[in-house]
């Protein structure tokens, strides 16, 4: 079973490559690095960090070098953070996980892009009244499209083994944002129906595909302004599958061809370079209808998934897995993500027992998640745990 713990460039810069790599390979015992390439924002609390212990993170940053000639012209391009420097942590990770017989995996943010969709609206989502989702990029965009291959071709030029594929599908209304304030109750069916994306490009695939996309539009805004304006209403049951006829379900299946098609064209693309590329669910089998997930299709089109295994027990860990199985995913098809911290264990023998469960149902991957954000206790853990 390979393994590898998931973390920030900034750890590498902060500490220094020989603590850096001497916690991952002295005291967690793992045989890779996960190292965030592209990434949202986000405010964190760093336990073992040597000078600080609050740190923000720009949004949508790149944590490599992107090379000008490859972005002259485009619109949508990664910006490297300013905490970098003059730095290339990624070069400087391919160069010791070389010199360590160390893998090196791309932890890459795609289509979460604060900066990007802030500074190009046109190129995020649109709900269906045309307001746009600022905090995401949407993956029917051609443009965007664009932008994520261009980011698997950057990657490639470290000598990458894996791109671990973050946020490449749709998301919902409540993906989260600073002060996002909600004081009515919306109602799970009205708070569905903002998250969809009806943008040009995502109605005219969906209209390609035979779907009445436009009235399924109307129809949404019908509903969205019938729920928004009745606190009964808004708690009102409804089934999405039903609402245009069963066109907004086709509607909403469009979508998922959508991000099938651009996960499975990034992951060509990955293995022409040599390298292989994951699809991060964070939700779980049967949870990722709205966002574009459809788990089976990715698999068929030659895409690996990885999921979150976070749970208190073993047993958890074994459901989480035995779903997948009957969304057509075997558990040789997944790579699977585990927290060593007391929010999920309460010692090294939780753990393993964790990891003898992933290696009895044949799952070839585990990693953990993350080094900067946990103790160096728990990096002990993870050690004593795959010794055992």
């Amino acid at each position: 079973m390979q393994s590898s713990v998931l973390a920030f460039a900034t750890d590498l810069i902060d500490e220094g490559a020989d603590t850096f790599f001497g916690n991952l390979t002295d005291r967690a015992g793992v045989g890779g690095v996960t190292l965030a390439s592209v990434y949202h924002e986000a405010r964190d609390v760093f336990p073992h960090h040597p000078t600080r212990v609050l740190r923000y993170l720009e949004p949508g940053a790149a944590y490599f070098r992107p090379d000008p000639a490859r972005w002259a012209g485009k619109r949508l391009a990664p910006t490297p953070s300013t905490a970098i420097g003059d730095r290339d942590p990624f070069a400087e990770a391919a160069t010791e996980t070389r010199r360590r017989g160390l893998k090196l995996h791309a932890w890459t943010v795609f289509c979460h892009n604060d900066r990007l969709g802030f500074q190009h609206p046109d190129c995020a989502p649109a709900n269906a009244f045309g307001d746009r989702h600022l905090t995401e990029l949407c993956p029917a965009n051609p443009e965007v499209r664009e932008y994520a291959l261009g980011l698997v071709d950057e990657l490639a030029r470290y000598g990458v083994d894996a791109i671990r594929a973050e946020s490449l599908h749709f998301h919902g209304l409540r993906h989260g944002y600073h002060h996002e304030r909600y004081f009515e109750r919306l109602g799970p069916v009205a708070e569905a129906l903002l998250g969809i994306c009806f943008c040009p490009h995502c109605l005219a695939a969906a209209t390609a595909q035979g779907v009445p996309a436009e009235r399924v539009r109307r129809v949404a805004t019908t509903e969205i302004r019938r729920r928004l304006a009745d606190e009964s209403a808004a708690a009102e049951p409804g089934a999405l599958d039903q609402l245009a006829d069963g066109a907004l379900a086709a509607y909403v299946d469009a979508a998922a061809g959508t991000v099938t098609s651009l996960a499975a064209e990034l992951a060509e693309r990955a293995g022409q370079h040599g390298m292989r590329l994951s699809f991060m669910d964070g939700g779980g089998p049967g949870t990722g209808w709205l966002a574009g997930i459809d788990l089976p299709a990715l698999v068929k089109a030659g895409v690996g998934i990885e999921t979150l295994g976070y749970a208190k027990t073993a047993e958890a860990v074994r459901e989480k897995v035995a779903a997948f199985a009957l969304h057509g995913v075997r558990p040789a098809e997944l790579a699977v993500i585990l927290r060593p911290m007391a929010e999920d264990c309460d010692g090294p023998a939780n753990l393993a027992e964790k990891i003898a469960t992933l290696r009895g149902l044949g799952v070839p991957e585990v990693e953990f998640y993350n080094y900067g954000l946990m103790r160096l206790s728990s990096l002990d853990r993870i050690g004593a745990a795959l010794r055992g």
